[in-house]
């Protein structure tokens, strides 16, 4: 169809705009009807600077990591007393206007402040599993390395299912520098949880089962 009008003439079901009016438009979103809004919603959502940006839903394939990489984390965190490991959905604030929701989120035991009840205000480690979609890729890729180091988030984790690839990112001087690019055979470390290793194959082996 070339345009809505074409589509609603043809016979196509009118969206319901009743319900757009009720929230912002973009760019006009505060935090706190950021944060009513994806209290009481299903979907993974995050916020910059005015703008809701809906998250695809996750695969199974996307799971299969997560839950993985989850009880790998937790076992050790648990098992040592270093903190506390959560996963999505969870809302952590990485500037004033900005929240973005890690698949996983560790915090260490000596910045528990920052574990509030509606969001997170820190963390110090966080893992993205990268979706398919084009525009998820360049905002794990690109867009949020910038924003976990601009909020002093010492480690990010970046899980390319795609790659089979697990790029590991520490934080110096203000500024991500690469710790690691670990494939299939190599075990990806940590820096911030020292001991930590994660067998590369055995993270991506759940999704293909």
């Amino acid at each position: 169809m070339s345009s809505l009008s074409d589509y609603f003439m043809t016979g196509g079901a009118e969206p319901a705009w009743d319900i757009a009016t009720v929230f912002p438009p973009q760019g006009a979103w505060t935090v706190e009807e950021y944060l009513g809004f994806t209290d009481d919603t299903n979907h993974l959502v995050e916020f910059t600077d005015g703008q809701i940006e809906v998250l695809e839903m996750p695969t199974t394939e996307h799971q299969e990591i997560l839950a993985y990489l989850f009880m790998l984390l937790r076992q050790f965190v648990n098992e040592r007393g270093l903190g506390k490991v959560l996963f999505a959905a969870l809302r952590v604030q990485v500037d004033k206007t900005k929240f973005r929701e890690p698949d996983i989120v560790f915090v260490h035991k000596d910045h528990l402040s920052y574990v509030q009840e509606r969001f997170w205000t820190g963390a110090d480690l966080v893992v993205e599993i990268v979706s398919k979609g084009a525009k998820s890729r360049e905002r794990d890729l690109v867009t949020k390395p910038n924003d976990y180091a601009a909020a002093g988030i010492s480690e990010y984790w970046i899980v390319d299912p795609r790659e089979w690839l697990i790029t590991v990112l520490a934080l110096d001087r203000g500024q991500y520098q690469l710790l690691g690019a670990y494939r299939p055979g190599d075990q990806a470390k940590s820096k911030v949880l020292d001991g930590f290793s994660a067998d590369v194959a055995a993270v991506f082996q759940p999704a293909k089962n």
